[in-house]
């Protein structure tokens, strides 16, 4: 089936969360957050550094519900149920149709960590790929060092299948740094 002719909902809730593609207006927001979380944020998203203008998040904003809607990329806001307070983002990325497979990335405004918002969100959204799409696979990804990062996929029953050594150099000094590869697969979540 053509990824476009997939049908499956914009938006679902967790306990607490509302988790749910963007929206024309999310542009202010998605920033204010990410501003807020700028100094948490820079060390592990190369996307955290430069923050760009609110015209341009709104841009982006609406180029991510266009590849929600193409089934390109599924961008996710994290909001606080029933408000429009946004306290993160995450998603399903690099997307394999033909699998399915998925890649959940994701990041928390700094007033919200350590609260588990995170790790419900995550569950939520492992949930929505394996129950709604299909998937055969979801992946999380982090930089080694990223411990906080790395105990998501770990207290979710994931496994870790790789570290990939000196895979990348880090955006912000140039080290050269390993990348954890952490799954489920559809055997994973039935045995």
């Amino acid at each position: 089936m053509e990824p476009i002719l997939r049908e499956f909902p914009y938006s679902f809730d967790t306990e607490r969360l509302t988790i749910r593609g963007p929206l024309p207006g999310d542009g202010v927001r998605v920033r204010t957050a990410v501003l807020e979380s700028q100094a948490e944020l820079k060390e592990w998203m190369p996307w955290a550094i430069d923050i760009p203008s609110e015209e341009e998040y709104e841009v982006r904003v609406r180029q991510g519900q266009l590849r929600f809607l193409g089934r390109e990329d599924l961008w996710m806001m994290l909001l606080l149920k029933n408000t429009d307070i946004i306290i993160g983002g995450s998603g399903l990325h690099r997307i394999n149709w033909s699998v399915p497979r998925f890649e959940i990335g994701y990041w928390v405004r700094t007033p919200y960590g350590g609260q588990g918002y995170i790790t419900e969100a995550v569950a939520g959204i492992t949930e929505f790929a394996f129950q709604q799409l299909g998937a055969n696979r979801v992946e999380i990804r982090c930089d080694a060092e990223n411990v906080r990062s790395a105990a998501i996929p770990q207290r979710l029953g994931f496994i870790h299948e790789a570290t990939l050594v000196n895979e990348s150099r880090h955006h912000l000094t140039s080290v050269l740094r390993d990348t954890m590869i952490f799954a489920k697969t559809s055997y994973t979540t039935t045995a």
